[in-house]
């Protein structure tokens, strides 16, 4: 390699910049990262920075110069890799009638969890004289977060009639950690951090991109181009909204503001998740959305 002249730490990564070119060295403790990144260019699949050298502990790649592109924007191109990714790389493979048990199970006892969590909350705040702000507001919309819990319990109960009885799954190698800091467009597109990378159901790559980037993105037209690229399932498209409106564990803390902020954060979640499903369960007959409460 060239002699280096400069070396910055950036978090986990060392940026090296010589008098040929900057790169970037990552510790990994993915120990099959080669192998993944190996199939990706069995599958024509190249939305990855150029590898320079790795090891066992550690990764080298050409460093790309992230363009400023405006969110909504890079959103796009991030779903357009997306979709190439799963398409390039799906295959069915068969599953036992544990499998969707299990997913089942896991899901709904989490269900259960929460929806006896807030109660007990909301019951314990009812009593109180004069309630603190974190517990005006959670109580104030205890009802909406109950509605969004009913509503994820019964669609998984639709979901788990749609699988139950299949033998074969579609699977894809996922990047498992999609976010907008996580995709480039410099000298090249390309996706980074595949450290979590691994063979998976494509509901998941969507999952993580929508909690990490719902707030900056409209999803419900990336969900759409994607959909154009790599199609779902009716059954793998129902586990998407199914995780999606699940609703986090919000923790009553000691700090009222901090404890009030964050809860107005999961909220927004609520309505925002809401206004994206919308289209698809709560229309009645008159054209009007509807919410989780219908």
């Amino acid at each position: 390699m060239n002699k280096k002249y400069k070396w910055t730490i950036k978090g986990k990564c060392s940026l090296i910049e010589t008098e040929d070119g900057s790169y970037v060295v990552k510790p990994t403790n993915n120990s099959k990262i080669n192998d993944i990144f190996y199939y990706l260019k069995s599958r024509s699949f190249d939305y990855y920075p150029n590898i320079i050298s790795n090891n066992r502990n550690n990764i080298m790649f050409e460093y790309i110069e992230d363009s400023s592109i405006y969110n909504p924007h890079k959103g796009e191109d991030l779903i357009n890799v997306v979709g190439l990714l799963h398409a390039k790389t799906s295959y069915n493979k068969e599953v036992s009638e544990e499998t969707h048990r299990e997913i089942y199970e896991d899901i709904k006892n989490n269900i259960l969890y929460l929806k006896d969590y807030y109660l007990k909350y909301y019951e314990l705040f009812l009593t109180r004289e004069y309630m603190s702000p974190k517990e005006y507001a959670f109580s104030r919309n205890y009802s909406k977060i109950n509605s969004a819990l009913d509503f994820a319990s019964g669609k998984l109960d639709n979901w788990y009639d749609l699988v139950k009885d299949k033998k074969s799954e579609r699977i894809c190698l996922v990047h498992n950690n999609l976010s907008l800091d996580h995709y480039l467009k410099g000298s090249k597109e390309c996706l980074i951090s595949w450290d979590k990378a691994k063979f998976d159901t494509p509901v998941l790559d969507l999952y993580k991109l929508y909690k990490s980037s719902y707030w900056e993105l409209e999803f419900s037209s990336l969900y759409n181009k994607y959909k154009s690229i790599n199609n779902l399932s009716k059954e793998e498209e129902e586990l998407l909204f199914i995780l999606i409106s699940l609703v986090p564990e919000i923790k009553f803390i000691d700090n009222d503001f901090e404890c009030t902020r964050e809860m107005r954060l999961q909220l927004d979640y609520i309505y925002k998740t809401e206004q994206f499903l919308s289209p698809y369960y709560f229309t009645n007959t008159n054209n009007e959305a509807n919410d989780f409460n219908s």
